[in-house]
C-alpha cells in the first residue's frame, strides 16, 4: 500500500478500525463455540506480519499528514516574515547623535521603538502668532550639560496633545515639527516639547520616525556613521 500525504486523518482512523475489527472477528470465529447447529468451516487467522503491515501503514500515512502539515506551518511562517522588499536598510544604535534645526551642535537622542512620538526638550515655551497663525518659541539645549549652548527655536504649533502623566495629571503640550540630521539622513518629524531634565537624552525619537529610518539595534550606539546595512 503506497502512503498518500494527502489522506485525511478520519480516513486514516477508519481504515485502522476496520483492520482490527476484521482481525478481533476471525479470532472469534476460529475459537471453540458450543451449538447444536453443525460447525461451520474454519476460517484461517489474520497473519500477524499482514495486521502488523497494515498498522504501519497507517501510522506511515498519520505521520506524513504530521509532516506537511508542519512544513506548511513553516512555510506560512516564512511568507510572513519575509521582506516587503530587498532594498537596503539602515540599522541604527539605542543611542545617535543628531543636528536640530540645522543648529551647529550635536545633540544625544535616544531612539525608543516603545514610545510613537518623538520628544524634544524644550525650555521658556511661548505661543506667538505670525501670518495668523500660531508659533512656539523655544530654548533648545541639552540639560545633562552645564555648559551646553542655548539656542532659540520657532516652529509653526503642528497641534496640541494632552499626556497624562504617572500621577494621573493630564498636561497639554506643544507640537511642533522641525527638521533634523542622523548621519546622512535628514527628515522632518513632530515633535513634543517637553522637559526632559531626568530624561538620558535631550532628544528622543519614536516609533513613527524609525520607521522611516530603518532598523534599531538595542545592544549597540552610534551606528549612523558606520552606514551598516542589511
Amino acid at each position: 500500500m503506497k502512503p498518500n500525504s494527502q489522506t485525511s486523518p478520519l480516513f486514516l482512523t477508519a481504515l485502522l478500525l476496520a483492520v482490527l475489527s476484521l482481525s478481533w472477528a476471525q479470532d472469534a470465529k476460529s475459537s471453540p463455540q458450543k451449538s447444536e447447529a453443525q460447525p461451520a468451516a474454519a476460517t484461517a487467522p489474520v497473519d500477524p506480519k499482514v495486521r502488523n503491515s497494515a498498522v504501519e501503514q497507517v501510522t506511515e500515512l498519520a505521520a506524513d499528514d504530521e509532516s506537511d502539515a508542519e512544513k506548511k506551518e513553516a512555510e506560512d511562517t516564512i511568507k510572513v516574515a519575509r521582506p516587503v522588499n530587498s532594498d537596503p536598510v539602515q540599522i541604527y544604535g539605542w543611542r545617535e547623535k543628531v543636528r536640530m534645526a540645522d543648529m551647529p551642535d550635536l545633540l544625544n537622542a535616544k531612539l525608543d521603538t516603545g514610545a510613537m512620538t518623538s520628544s524634544l526638550h524644550a525650555e521658556n515655551q511661548q505661543l506667538f502668532e505670525r501670518d495668523g497663525k500660531k508659533w512656539v518659541k523655544f530654548v533648545l539645549t541639552d540639560p545633562s550639560k552645564p555648559d551646553s549652548k542655548r539656542y532659540d527655536i520657532e516652529a509653526p504649533l503642528s497641534r496640541l496633545v494632552r499626556i497624562k502623566e504617572p500621577g494621573g495629571q493630564s498636561i497639554q503640550r506643544n507640537v511642533v515639527r522641525l527638521s533634523f540630521q542622523l548621519g546622512d539622513r535628514k527628515i522632518k518629524s513632530e515633535f513634543t516639547l517637553n522637559n526632559r531634565n531626568n530624561m538620558t537624552c535631550p532628544v528622543l525619537i519614536g516609533l513613527k520616525t524609525i520607521q522611516v529610518l530603518g532598523w534599531v539595534d538595542p545592544t549597540r550606539t552610534y551606528l549612523a556613521d558606520d552606514k551598516i546595512f542589511r
